[in-house]
């Protein structure tokens, strides 16, 4: 979002300041009743992709629960710690209004985040209130193909087969602050004989803005995609524990090339979520590991005019999320 399901933050404190202050705003989520952790800001600065969508469980309840019997949404109050889609890690708290559902040959997910909403951050993080990315998106849209030719396409461990798309919105200020990228191919649900529900997508990715790159406005490198849901039990509570878990693996890209050796062709990002919810509450922590995260070398020396630093690219970053469902 400027990462955000974003990652966006702050710097007028003292490094010890802003530190309190971020674990001041973690604290306070994780005090709401249980920690919840979900999507990730991007990095800010000079690369400032969110991204990836989080994940998550369809809730099935009697008619009436929510406003809709197949369009789930929610709202959750996230706060994140070393999200590196950028060279230099995001902690942020940030707003996430959610969606997800099946309708027909229409398969819908995606978020919309308001990063830095209650103003906490690091240095690298700006947001809605001090002149950052007031929003940060991405809609991950699928059809199935089956459905519209009206016969089934699947063989073999592939159950369906569907037209894919995931578009990544960053409205940063100006063109060095922003991001536009679509990613569009096919996908896939694959049966694993087992409790796991498993798809796959393969894309190309169109490159329009991001952040001042060298390759914006180009075809530029190919995604492939695996999210994996695994229901772990419920409670008599009637809360229910489910483990969710999506990997990126970007790779093919000219951006290497063109922009030099603090930038890579290939960029891995692998998440991981526990979710537990009840009706309408929900908590979640995750643990999403970083792999040349936004495409940045990691140890590349670097300096964005504030003084020369070592990038942080690789490495665990984290988020806890206490959310409502309706």
């Amino acid at each position: 979002m400027e990462h955000a399901v974003t990652s966006c933050l702050f710097s007028r404190s003292s490094s010890t300041q802003r530190a309190q202050k971020v674990l001041l705003g973690l604290s306070l989520i994780a005090g709401v009743c249980l920690p919840v952790l979900a999507a990730t800001p991007p990095a800010q600065g000079e690369q400032s992709a969110q991204g990836e969508d989080l994940s998550y469980e369809i809730a099935q309840s009697e008619k009436g629960t929510y406003l809709s019997s197949w369009y789930n949404q929610n709202v959750t109050l996230i706060g994140s710690k070393d999200i590196s889609f950028g060279p230099q890690p995001v902690d942020d708290i940030y707003l996430e209004y959610e969606y997800f559902g099946r309708k027909g040959p229409f398969e819908l997910y995606g978020y919309i985040d308001i990063p830095k909403v209650l103003g906490i951050g690091n240095s690298h993080d700006k947001g809605v209130f001090d002149k950052g990315s007031p929003v940060f998106m991405e809609h991950e849209p699928r059809i199935s193909i089956d459905e519209l030719v009206g016969r089934k396409l699947g063989f073999g461990p592939f159950k369906e087969f569907y037209v894919a798309f995931d578009w990544i919105y960053d409205h940063g200020r100006n063109r060095e602050n922003r991001g536009n990228t679509l990613y569009s191919g096919f996908g896939t649900d694959i049966e694993t004989g087992t409790p796991v529900n498993l798809s796959a997508n393969f894309y190309v990715r169109r490159q329009w803005e991001n952040y001042g790159a060298a390759n914006e406005n180009s075809w530029d490198g190919y995604r492939a995609q695996l999210k994996y849901i695994l229901p772990l039990g419920k409670f008599d509570n009637g809360a229910s524990l489910t483990y969710i878990g999506f990997t990126n693996f970007d790779f093919g890209s000219d951006l290497h090339d063109k922009a030099g050796p603090a930038r890579t062709a290939n960029a891995t990002v692998a998440t991981n979520v526990l979710l537990y919810s009840f009706t309408h509450l929900r908590f979640m922590a995750v643990g999403r590991y970083f792999h040349n995260g936004g495409q940045w070398k990691d140890g590349t020396q670097l300096d964005f005019g504030e003084g020369p630093f070592r990038a942080r690219s690789d490495g665990w970053g984290y988020y806890l999320g206490v959310g409502y469902q309706f």
